[in-house]
């Protein structure tokens, strides 16, 4: 079988070969000739991608920024629109291919089984339905709310405006180092939704989708559309161009279709195939406790939460597992 190559296909699933890593930008002692290898992966497709999206955004389908600087109803409503279209169109899409039309089956399907259409934690008891029912009803309009903020107050003046004319270098390093502040902030903001109350009432929403599918990704509770989106003011307050700020949320609001898409490599024709490689957060969703980021800075490394998929990172999560266990006893006892 094809997918031997890159991994087992068990009767749970597909389990990738190769082990979860880094990559070399934070590996010390560096190593320069591994990174020139490692480079064109960071930039694509993904990274790239979005900021090509960010750039049309900007140059074809946003309105002057000169209209911006009152909160008006119709420049407001025209962001949403374009905003909603831009999610059901790209959600829609993966959704479709693999999980509607199911073009590959479960080829290179990391659950085997697909999304419950028969559980009560679910709006109409349907996986589906109620991660669309999210996303598009809080996902995109708090999204677009953050836009919205950003947008006035670059038209105000009240944020500086950089000009990649006049700053080509600036300009470029804020691109450069806009998904590596992408993972610090939703490591971040993941870790303390992971407290026990908050958890409880907000994040659980999310972790609904043990079995995740693309529109999972942007499925979250309201309050947690908050805290995850705020970046993207963020990025804007950082000396920035609206492009920037754009290409964030491009990220933010598209890339998680990508995280949850629940298939290592998307078959688009006889030979080629898309990698997703998100097992890192397919293992977050299962085994609730490891992978809280994604990507190249190796947060979950440092602070203790890394499961690289291999049977030693299982059996190290078992054993901190059974330390806690152990400690709630003997304080209760």
């Amino acid at each position: 079988m094809e997918e031997d190559k890159y991994g087992t296909h068990k009767k749970s699933g597909f389990v990738p070969k190769n082990y979860i890593s880094y990559g070399p930008l934070f590996a010390w002692p560096m190593q320069p000739l591994r990174l020139l290898k490692w480079l064109p992966s960071y930039f694509l497709p993904w990274n790239v991608l979005f900021v090509i999206m960010g750039v049309a955004y900007w140059y074809y389908l946003m309105p002057p920024l000169e209209e911006m600087k009152t909160f008006q109803l119709g420049w407001i409503s025209y962001l949403l629109g374009v905003n909603m279209a831009a999610v059901i169109l790209w959600y829609g899409a993966w959704h479709g291919w693999l999980y509607i039309l199911k073009r590959q089956g479960t080829r290179y399907k990391y659950n085997a089984r697909w999304p419950s259409n028969n559980n009560e934690v679910f709006l109409f008891k349907r996986q589906n339905v109620d991660n669309v029912i999210w996303s598009l009803c809080s996902g995109v309009p708090i999204f677009t709310a953050w836009m919205v903020l950003s947008f006035w107050l670059f038209a105000n003046g009240y944020i500086p405006y950089l000009d990649p004319i006049e700053n080509p270098g600036w300009f470029a390093v804020i691109l450069l180092l806009t998904p590596l502040f992408g993972e610090v902030h939703f490591y971040v903001v993941h870790r303390i939704l992971h407290f026990p109350t908050l958890y409880k009432y907000i994040h659980s929403l999310h972790h609904n989708n043990v079995n995740p599918g693309p529109w999972s990704g942007l499925s979250m509770h309201p309050v947690e559309h908050v805290f995850y989106f705020c970046g993207i003011v963020m990025i804007a307050l950082c000396n920035a161009h609206p492009i920037h700020m754009i290409s964030y949320a491009i990220r933010v609001s598209l890339g998680p279709a990508i995280g949850h898409v629940g298939f290592d490599k998307v078959e688009v024709g006889k030979e080629a195939k898309l990698n997703s490689e998100y097992y890192a957060h397919y293992l977050h969703h299962k085994l609730f406790e490891v992978n809280y980021a994604d990507g190249v800075v190796p947060l979950d490394k440092w602070f203790g939460s890394f499961h690289d998929g291999s049977p030693e990172a299982e059996e190290l999560l078992r054993a901190r597992m059974r330390k806690r266990k152990e400690a709630l006893a003997a304080k209760s006892a």
